[in-house]
């Protein structure tokens, strides 16, 4: 079970980091107007709970 739990956080850390490079020109035209996306928020929780699993 942990280590599918692990798989999973990996998984979905690796996805988040995917889907913010794919959204990076999104960001950078949201910035421009004023709109934050936090991005950096998930993949910062992702790696910490990945980092707690191990």
């Amino acid at each position: 079970m942990n280590r599918l739990y692990r798989a999973t956080l990996l998984t979905l850390y690796q996805l988040s980091i995917f889907a913010g490079i794919l959204l990076l020109p999104l960001a950078l035209g949201a910035r421009r107007l004023g709109i934050p996306i936090p991005i950096h928020r998930v993949i910062a929780r992702l790696d910490e709970a990945y980092e707690a699993a191990k």
